[in-house]
């Protein structure tokens, strides 16, 4: 993990591995909003696009090579995949999915206050309370995930 000359304080401590027990908790949430995302009737291309997108905005290279292999097996196109970080300027997500990345980015950056209102209001006109729900469910857990592989330096490596 670390080369002789790299300092141990430069090096990135894997919390999922030094604490196991709050990633394994982690690991519960998720598997529980996901059963809670298909029960309101989201299919998992819609929650891989809510991780994906949360994803891009945090940066986060671990969890976009996951979800994004997650998501072609799930059924996702390469186009929407492709443009999901221009989403708004597209047309090809349905108002489901519109309402539920503006939940997300609003979810994702939740001091701005004017930006989760309006969100909220959108998702409104096209979701239930219990899809709203879910749908901001799947963005705290994604970000949580996102925070998680950050600050622990998860690597990339190329596929095989």
């Amino acid at each position: 993990m670390s080369s002789p000359e790299q300092k141990s304080e430069d090096r990135r401590i894997f919390i999922d591995k030094q604490s196991p027990e709050p990633y394994q908790a982690l690991l519960g949430v998720s598997e529980a909003v996901r059963a809670t995302a298909a029960a309101v009737g989201f299919d998992r291309t819609l929650v891989e696009l809510v991780n994906l997108r949360v994803s891009q905005i945090n940066g986060c290279a671990y969890c976009l090579s996951l979800h994004t292999r997650a998501a072609l097996r799930a059924g996702e196109t390469t186009q929407r995949l492709g443009v999901l970080a221009a989403w708004r300027d597209t047309e090809v997500f349905t108002p489901v999915e519109r309402a539920a990345l503006t939940l997300a980015e609003a979810t994702t950056a939740p001091a701005d206050t004017a930006a989760r209102e309006a969100a909220t209001r959108a998702a409104r006109e096209v979701l239930t309370d219990d899809q709203i729900s879910a749908v901001i469910w799947v963005a705290v857990t994604i970000n949580a995930f996102n925070r998680v592989s950050t600050m622990s330096g998860h690597p990339v490596r190329p596929e095989r």
